[in-house]
């Protein structure tokens, strides 16, 4: 059955409401109360769903319940309840905020005994492998970027527009690097395919490693002052990672610039 006012169920989510809470209080409100099977009927949500929601608004304060034949008939309350229940959530997430900033020196003196934690934060899909580099670029001062990386992964993965724009930030800030890639003719031809038009300095300095020694499809990135970002191009499986660590940050730097120098081959 269609709600002649369904006008209101939006308003009514935006005052507090679920979905299902608004479409039970709406019901009522139309019909001038009723049993829990018209109500069901009604907004077109199963009867146990129904109990539950006439519960929850019973507990508020915003519907009352009274026996007619032997079962129980649902109506709604006066009107201004719903601001006195709106008003009273506002007073207990006050009161909740108050206490979280009294607890909170105690949380932070337990956080600090552990010691510092690494933050780490995950990504999925396309979108949120693009998250990673656009966040590569979010510093706003130089700094050396060092990888280990398959252009080829990149050239297939990042969309022209969006590299060009990552390339162009990273010459604006002053962002050089050195990559450490499979040997193959499309990494050796990498600078010229996307970094032809910016400073020299900010060019890719590049080494490379047979072929058969890289085999994942994927990037590990060490980047600004303390982070490291590990991405997954394969498809169906594209998914991200960054860690913020100091420690962490120094050991990848350290494999990096050990890997560097046993690596001979050259751009």
């Amino acid at each position: 059955m269609q709600f002649t006012h369904p006008e209101l169920l939006q308003k009514l989510e935006k005052s507090g409401f679920s979905d299902k809470e608004a479409r039970v209080y709406l019901c009522l409100l139309e019909l001038s109360g009723a049993y829990p099977s018209k109500v069901a009927n009604y907004t077109g949500l199963n009867r146990s769903t129904v109990y539950h929601v006439l519960l929850t608004l019973s507990v508020r304060g915003l519907v009352n319940e009274i026996e007619k034949k032997n079962k129980l008939f649902y109506q709604i309350e006066k009107p201004e309840k719903v601001v006195r229940y709106a008003e009273s959530q506002v007073g207990m997430a006050r009161e909740c905020a108050e206490r979280a900033q009294s607890v909170l020196p105690d949380i932070e003196g337990l956080y600090s005994a552990h010691g510092e934690r690494p933050r780490v934060t995950y990504y999925e899909g396309a979108e949120g492998l693009l998250a990673i580099y656009t966040d590569h670029i979010s510093v706003n001062r130089p700094y050396e970027m060092l990888a280990f990386a398959n252009a080829a992964e990149l050239r297939q993965f990042l969309p022209p527009k969006f590299f060009n724009q990552y390339v162009r930030e990273k010459e604006k800030i002053g962002i050089t690097t050195r990559g450490i890639l499979p040997d193959t003719e499309e990494n050796r031809t990498f600078s010229v395919w996307r970094y032809e038009h910016t400073e020299k300095k900010i060019r890719p300095e590049m080494r490379f490693v047979k072929e058969e020694q890289f085999p994942f499809v994927g990037e590990i990135t060490v980047y600004g002052e303390n982070k490291v970002s590990i991405a997954n191009f394969e498809k169906g499986k594209m998914i991200g990672t960054v860690i913020e660590d100091e420690a962490i940050h120094r050991i990848m730097k350290t494999i990096f610039e050990l890997s560097w120098k046993s690596t001979l081959v050259k751009d």
